[in-house]
């Protein structure tokens, strides 16, 4: 039988190699020794290798909890999602804003940026738009804008150093990033043929010191806007409101008709022709390379206007721009035509392109936000 001991002060039976009692605590074995303490005692928690749920993220509306379904407890608005409201900015002189707008439910734009750090050497400006129509189209046009600026990133064509030689090198190039562009749409494609798969439109800029190739498949713009001289559209839009214009009829009338954000060309599975097509310019003077979505120009389309706009937003101080609509803070002008402000304002070579994206896209909602918006920006030259 296993020796028992009984502690003096409240009686409890004890282990017998116990040194005090385990009911009491009082000291039954004084002879026992104690453990030597280590120098480094271990104090990690099981606890600490869990992971922690984030918190649940606030409403911009009104600082409520976002529940699980996306919607606030408090006052039942959608939550922002982060492609509600993008931005990149790989270079200090170029930068690019994609906003969902105000009308549309998600945002179908995409944009995919790449610059050398050295201003106005090289840079790469993408921007697909999808057809609203098609099915899954915001993410057709993010893989096409991503696919492309793989490929354009991949490869810096100098042809035989002549200008002609290296606008050939670089179509060439855009050729391959459009092919690149549409098996990814069509990879994105979750419905068959015929039932309005993922589709949308792509441009894409290249800027290589002073020559800027274009090309584009559907309606998104490339527009050159210089501090000084004419402004310059540099895409032909393929739509039905462009071939309406073709044929005379005046600008504003043929873009405002009831068929004129119809598309001929686009990417994806069911594309009848998604060869891009091509522009080339040899850029005089310092300016902005300015790549877009209709979400811009549907209010400004003509190039005059649009520089006048740019030059505009760029004597203003931005502020970091929340999505439209939702920070309480931030003060949208009302819609104003662009023409009818005076005096106009000179163009500022210090303007930030991520600044000046942010006037642009915040302008284009205080004009209604009625399609999703994206401005990408490369700054070239100075005064």
């Amino acid at each position: 039988m296993d020796h028992v001991v009984t502690c003096p002060a409240c009686h409890s039976e004890t282990a017998p190699d116990a040194r005090f009692c385990e009911a009491c605590g009082h000291e039954v074995n004084p002879g026992m020794p104690v453990a030597p303490v280590p120098d480094a005692v271990d104090t990690a928690s099981p606890l600490d290798s869990v992971r922690v749920a984030p918190p649940a993220p606030a409403c911009a509306a009104c600082g409520g909890v976002v529940a699980e379904d996306g919607y606030c407890q408090t006052c039942g608005t959608p939550a922002v999602k982060p492609r509600d409201h993008f931005r990149e900015q790989p270079a200090p002189w170029v930068a690019g804003v994609c906003d969902r707008g105000i009308r549309h439910h998600r945002n179908e734009d995409a944009m995919a940026l790449a610059a050398d750090a050295a201003a106005a050497t090289r840079a790469l400006l993408v921007v697909c738009d999808g057809v609203s129509s098609s099915t899954d189209s915001d993410r057709a046009s993010l893989a096409a804008a991503r696919a492309t600026r793989e490929v354009l990133t991949g490869s810096r064509p100098r042809g035989a150093g002549t200008v002609a030689a290296r606008v050939a090198a670089t179509a060439g190039l855009l050729e391959s990033a459009v092919a690149a562009a549409n098996a990814a749409v069509i990879e994105s494609t979750t419905v068959a043929r015929g039932e309005n798969p993922a589709a949308c439109t792509w441009v894409a800029a290249v800027l290589d010191a002073e020559l800027l190739v274009v090309g584009w498949v559907g309606d998104s713009r490339a527009y050159w806007l210089p501090d000084a001289g004419p402004a310059t559209a540099l895409t032909v839009d393929d739509s039905w409101a462009a071939e309406q214009i073709a044929r005379g009829v005046p600008r504003r009338e043929a873009e405002e008709g009831p068929q004129a954000h119809a598309i001929t060309r686009w990417l994806g599975v069911d594309a009848p022709d998604p060869t891009p097509s091509h522009a080339s310019r040899e850029l005089e003077g310092p300016g902005w390379v300015l790549v877009c979505s209709d979400g811009l120009w549907n209010y400004c389309s003509e190039a005059e206007d649009l520089a006048a706009l740019v030059r505009r937003c760029a004597a203003v101080r931005s502020p970091s721009l929340a999505p439209a609509g939702i920070a309480p803070d931030v003060t949208i002008p009302e819609p104003d035509p662009v023409a009818d402000r005076d005096p106009e304002p000179v163009a500022n070579p210090d303007a930030d392109p991520l600044a000046l994206a942010e006037e642009l896209v915040a302008w284009a909602n205080a004009q209604g936000g009625h399609d999703n918006i994206t401005v990408a920006l490369a700054r070239v030259g100075s005064p």
